[in-house]
């Protein structure tokens, strides 16, 4: 049995290994998006401020014409205006030309208007592409520096799936299956040892009865909180007590 916990437990020191490169490839990956998230968004903030110009424009030649056409009204009303000789038809005309007179003067207002928005959002999208020239630019060493992490995770993690490859095959079959089952459930230690009567993997303290069972290494023993296998390991501490029993068993003999 000490024998197949060797095994597994040297599988484990492979697993525990890769987990922690997955993760740290996943922190890669999420650094990564959130970079061309970033560019993405500027673009998108670029896109929407262009078809915001482009609409304006439109708007300020419409807004142009009709200044324009309310203008010539303007003039055919002054002609007709010196050509009439009733006073009645005079201030008619005199009244149609202070009408178009006030709305070419609320045109032009408006077209001012829009013409200041049309320039604060030119500027806006100037300086949004000056931010994304600087971030596509700052950006390229970063991106460059996490994929190369990344491909030197994925070497690593094959080279170590490979040293796994081999140690499953000098592992007992039942054993590995339990270590697996637990291994996929907790993603994290699963075969570990006791320390001072307590779980090293949960940290609660196991009842005296617990700790002779694991003890005697004849058959998996497993813990009653955490459910991780527990094996017995003998640390300095542990060899020290044991020469110091047999010493005093001389002595009494």
């Amino acid at each position: 049995m000490q024998d197949a916990f060797q095994v597994i437990l040297s599988i484990q020191e492979l697993d525990i290994k890769m987990i922690r490169l997955m993760r740290v490839k996943q922190e890669h990956r999420k650094e990564l998006s959130k970079v061309q998230s970033l560019k993405m968004d500027i673009r998108r903030k670029v896109s929407e401020k262009e078809e915001e110009v482009s609409i304006l424009r439109e708007k300020i030649r419409e807004g142009e014409a009709r200044i324009q056409e309310v203008s010539e009204q303007i003039n055919k009303l002054e002609s007709q205006q010196a050509a009439v000789k009733k006073m009645d038809e005079f201030n008619a005309l005199t009244q149609e030309m202070t009408n178009a007179s006030k709305e070419r003067r609320s045109l032009e207002h408006q077209v001012s208007d829009l013409m200041d928005k049309q320039a604060a959002i030119e500027d806006l999208v100037v300086s949004l592409r000056e931010s994304l020239q600087s971030t596509e630019s700052s950006s390229e060493s970063i991106e460059k520096e996490i994929t190369e992490s990344i491909r030197k995770i994925n070497e690593e993690g094959r080279s170590l799936l490979e040293q796994r490859s081999e140690l499953t095959q000098q592992s007992n079959p039942e054993l590995f299956k339990i270590y697996e089952r637990l291994l996929k459930n907790k993603l994290d230690r699963v075969v570990v040892p006791i320390e001072n009567r307590v779980c090293s993997g949960c940290h609660i303290v196991l009842t005296p009865q617990h700790e002779n069972l694991v003890r005697k290494r004849d058959r998996l023993i497993f813990c009653e909180h955490c459910s991780r296998i527990l094996y017995w390991q003998e640390s300095s501490e542990n060899l020290q007590e044991g020469t110091a029993k047999r010493r005093r068993r001389k002595s009494a003999v």
